[in-house]
């Protein structure tokens, strides 16, 4: 007997409050009480890609060293105290294109706690100690990054694609981080910190009127500043070729196939979902029952075509197989990239594929805090707030010559980069049989400034 499925139902989920003081500042308040719990982010525009080329790091030293340094009536360390007392917690932060606090704490303690995190923002201390501090975490990182492959090849293909001097890619370096000054962080503060670059997102146990008049009481006054910039900027693409990073301390590769992607508002993006998901979304894709299931060449193989918010994201194809199977998995993932536009898809994929999408798609919103991040994400980068709503008619409009437009519009091989993270003296066949041109080696050496090169040199010949 055949199981009848029903339907799935509408998904419109409660959309959050939301208000825009006059000096710009957006609020979204989500009201939860199942849990007797209050979470808030201040999210500021402004992120890693803005930092200038010789303080690369800036901003994830302004993230650590802004909550640890506390505030110029409270030191960090005091602060941790008096947070651990009410098992609250304010942290800060920096990522690619923004910086925030966050704080959490029982409904109770939510003045007290919000209080702290209203502090931090408008009177931060930044402490050359803490500073200091972040600086040598940092360089312990920089120093070891070599030593995970898979960090590597991450690390590498943003490069390829984006190019290594874009704020996509650029790395920090010992230089960069030590050149960076408790008034560089100061300065970036007084940047970025504006109200009509700030947008604050609540969720939890709260009457919504009451927590908009604490925020408007708070934030209202504050000056308007200078808006940020949008982001930009060319992209276009990996040069490409083979590029191969060797790593003789491994015995099996990692293996990159990279292109440049697109962005979420583009039309083409439910399509394109789509084929993701019959190209690589999982057991059933193409990519895993070929390169893995049957040919048994890759431990772990998948990919697609990224969207980012922004900018384009990056198309990649990524697998980790064994040292001697690498050139095979690399001509596997290639043949199956290459299927995308030559072997027609079929109905049974198509159902299959919007099925995946459309069912495991609620799970991502299925509580009112994850409904609150997406709406956050969709007003930092201006998209409509029914973005989501729309989602599941633009996968069901998905037709097989959508599919195949796309396919044809969007992959090409031939620019396509391969980026091999391995040994190469076990690959038994060359890189070179992929006949894709000569073989780039890529210099991954961390560069040292002239004082620690010395000091290291000292310490090895004791």
């Amino acid at each position: 007997m055949k199981i009848p499925i029903p339907p799935l139902p509408e998904f419109n989920p409660d959309q959050p409050k939301r208000i825009e003081l006059k000096n710009g500042l957006v609020i979204l308040l989500e009201e939860d009480h199942e849990l007797p719990f209050i979470n808030g982010t201040i999210n500021i525009r402004g992120g890693s890609r803005d930092e200038p080329a010789a303080k690369v790091g800036l901003v994830d030293l302004y993230g650590e060293a802004w909550r640890t340094s506390g505030t110029t009536t409270q030191n960090g360390d005091k602060l941790d105290d008096l947070l651990e007392a009410k098992a609250a917690k304010v942290e800060s932060g920096g990522d690619v294109d923004s910086t925030a606090i966050s704080w959490s704490s029982l409904t109770k303690d939510e003045d007290r706690v919000f209080a702290i995190a209203v502090d931090l923002l408008l009177h931060p201390a930044f402490s050359n100690e803490k500073l200091t501090l972040a600086k040598q975490q940092a360089v312990a990182g920089i120093v070891r990054r070599n030593d995970d492959a898979a960090g590597i090849a991450e690390r590498e293909a943003a490069k390829l694609v984006y190019g290594a001097n874009s704020p996509y890619a650029r790395d920090p370096e010992i230089a960069t981080v030590m050149a960076v000054t408790v008034d560089d962080l100061k300065a970036w503060h007084a940047k970025t910190v504006t109200p009509n670059n700030i947008i604050i997102s609540v969720e939890g146990d709260f009457d919504s009127a009451a927590m908009e008049k604490k925020l408007r009481d708070t934030f209202e006054g504050l000056p308007k500043g200078t808006a940020w910039p949008k982001a930009g900027g060319e992209f276009p693409g990996p040069t490409p070729g083979v590029y191969a990073v060797n790593k003789t301390d491994v015995n099996q590769s990692n293996v990159w196939i990279l292109g440049v992607g697109t962005e979420r508002n583009n039309p083409d993006y439910y399509a394109l979902s789509v084929m993701n998901e019959i190209f690589s979304g999982g057991f059933g894709s193409r990519l895993f029952q070929n390169v893995r299931t049957k040919q048994g060449l890759a431990y772990e193989v998948g990919g697609g075509y990224g969207a980012s918010y922004d900018h384009p994201g990056v198309f990649r194809v990524v697998a980790a197989t064994k040292s001697e199977s690498t050139v095979k998995a690399t001509q596997a993932m290639l043949e199956e990239i290459e299927n995308l536009k030559t072997q027609p898809f079929t109905d049974a994929e198509l159902t299959s594929a919007k099925d995946q999408l459309l069912n495991s798609f609620i799970f991502h919103y299925d509580s009112k805090e994850k409904v609150l991040t997406e709406a956050t994400t969709l007003e930092f980068y201006g998209y409509p707030a029914d973005f989501l709503a729309k989602y599941r008619a633009g996968i069901e409009a998905v037709t097989i010559a959508d599919l195949e437009r796309v396919a044809k519009k969007y992959i090409d091989p031939a620019k396509l980069a391969v980026l091999v993270v391995g040994n190469e003296g076990q690959f038994g066949t060359p890189l070179t049989d992929l006949k894709k041109g000569p073989v780039h080696p890529v210099d991954i050496t961390i560069p040292m400034p002239p004082g620690m090169r010395q000091q290291m040199s000292g310490e090895g010949e004791q």
